[in-house]
């Protein structure tokens, strides 16, 4: 009897029933979208940190900033004078440590002893300046109408003065200035570290034997830039190093131009048993905040940067849109879905007004206020899963559009006191990975998706089971208070 009546009286008011669907839907269907967007946002901030850590690294540990001009340096080039005719090429060419500040090599060790701690690896990040050039003879020309020797005797002066009778022309120098990045990897513990965002695509990696090797990895870009490929050489510092793998950065710009072994970059850098950074991975994502806290604790004159400080620092049009998604979105979610039941509680509430001659007629043959009640919150109870159903029809076609255009952010990362390593300009001041070691600021372009997860369908469900109790809560209460001689007022 119960669902034959309420089957009944569903098809009979149709339209009102559709009104009442048709607002939790509304509700139902941004709440979904604005789930999904929110979870794009959350998975593109992950591809931009995994651009800056290396996949698996839940944070990373590097030396505290040392107080602006100590500890650095400028870097000094030196050419040789040539007295032969011939304008030779001259190269020469600086390896630096980049943010001039390392932790001792011992400090790997150190970190991986603290509780929660399942692994680190050093690392150590360098830049390198390579300058090329040459210098050009300038040639002496005598003014027009003096003779050779002049007036003055064989110095060449005038009669009156003494001064030269002729003018050097020409000459001077032309250098080129190349900078590159070069990083420094374990190459005993591969599964951790920048290296880890970037496939190879050409070649392989590195073995573990090759601790000392002269090999190197070089990023795709750069290597498409100064067309390397497999077998060729490399020079730093005198020292050829041959290519054996191409790599091709996951997301975003590449941790470094040139991989190279650790032991190799330290020699290259005149920093052995040094490192610039040690990345981290915890036994758990509960533990990242206590490793923290012990390796500020226990290893003094460290800075620890986890990928919630480097979330942080992540602007652009990224952050801006996550910032809308978490805070507007939200509240706008809540407001709309608070205004879509109160208006299907009211609009049931009305039809239960309207209804007063059939529920009274309905008591008056019997029907206690109990069943009245339970029919009116089922008729709402299926209204609200009607919205449910095309609330969430609505809501995955959003999000199904969202992912089909998948609009383009951009994340501009800089300045974070505790990055991967310290970059060109990266310091107080603007000096060259200066004392600050902070990263040099770059953007990258970051495809929005919209992925929409089982427990945002569920939640979608129970937000239509709610609104329908909801409005059912109204309507029942209106027609528990209904009368049987209300009906008969109402009889003509």
């Amino acid at each position: 009897m119960f669902f034959t009546y309420l089957r009944r009286e569903l098809r009979r008011r149709r339209k009102a029933a559709l009104v009442v669907a048709s607002g939790l839907a509304l509700g139902i269907a941004l709440v979904i979208i604005v789930s999904s967007v929110s979870a794009g946002m959350s998975k593109a901030q992950d591809k931009v940190l995994e651009s800056l850590y290396g996949l698996g690294t839940d944070m990373t540990v590097t030396k505290a900033a040392a107080a602006p001009g100590s500890g650095s340096e400028r870097p000094k080039f030196k050419f040789d004078a040539k007295d032969s005719d011939d304008d030779t090429t001259q190269s020469t060419d600086r390896v630096m440590v980049q943010g001039f500040q390392t932790l001792a090599a011992t400090t790997v060790g150190q970190v991986g002893k603290q509780e929660g701690v399942a692994d680190a690896v050093g690392g150590l990040s360098l830049t390198v300046m390579k300058v090329d050039g040459q210098f050009k003879r300038g040639e002496f020309r005598q003014r027009e109408g003096t003779s050779g020797g002049g007036q003055g005797g064989p110095g060449g002066g005038s009669g009156d003065g003494g001064g030269p009778q002729g003018e050097v022309r020409g000459g001077g120098a032309s250098f080129d200035v190349n900078s590159f990045t070069v990083y420094g990897t374990d190459v005993t513990k591969q599964g951790l570290g920048p290296l880890t965002s970037s496939k190879i695509t050409s070649g392989r990696t590195f073995k573990t034997t090759e601790t000392d090797g002269a090999v190197a990895v070089v990023d795709a870009a750069y290597a498409k830039e100064k067309k390397l490929t497999t077998g060729r050489t490399v020079t730093i510092s005198g020292t050829a190093f041959t290519v054996i793998g191409v790599s091709t950065a996951d997301s975003g710009d590449a941790a470094a131009d040139v991989y190279l072994p650790l032991t190799r970059a330290q020699t290259l850098a005149d920093a052995k048993e040094k490192i610039t950074t040690v990345y981290v991975k915890a036994t758990g994502s509960q533990q990242i905040d206590g490793v923290k806290s012990a390796i500020q604790k226990n290893i003094p004159g460290t800075t620890v940067t986890t990928s919630a400080d480097l979330a942080d620092t992540v602007s652009g049009s990224l952050s801006t849109a996550s910032d809308l998604a978490s805070s507007v979105g939200k509240w706008l979610s809540i407001a709309v879905l608070v205004a879509a039941f109160l208006v299907a509680g009211l609009l049931t509430s009305s039809a239960v007004s309207r209804r007063v001659r059939e529920f009274g007629t309905l008591k008056a043959l019997g029907w206690k206020s109990g069943r009245v009640t339970r029919q009116v919150i089922g008729e709402a109870l299926v209204n609200g899963l009607m919205g449910g159903v095309l609330g969430i029809a609505v809501g995955l076609a959003g999000a199904y559009i969202v992912t089909a255009i998948s609009p383009t952010l951009t994340a501009q990362l800089g300045s974070s006191g505790g990055g991967r390593n310290g970059g060109m300009g990266g310091g107080p001041g603007g000096g060259m990975g200066g004392p600050g070691r902070q990263t040099a600021s770059k953007a990258l372009d970051i495809a929005l998706t919209a992925p929409v997860a089982l427990s945002t369908i569920l939640l979608a469900v129970g937000l239509a089971v709610a609104g329908g109790l909801v409005a059912g809560a109204f309507g029942g209460w209106r027609a528990s208070r209904l009368r049987p001689a209300d009906a008969l007022r109402r009889v003509e």
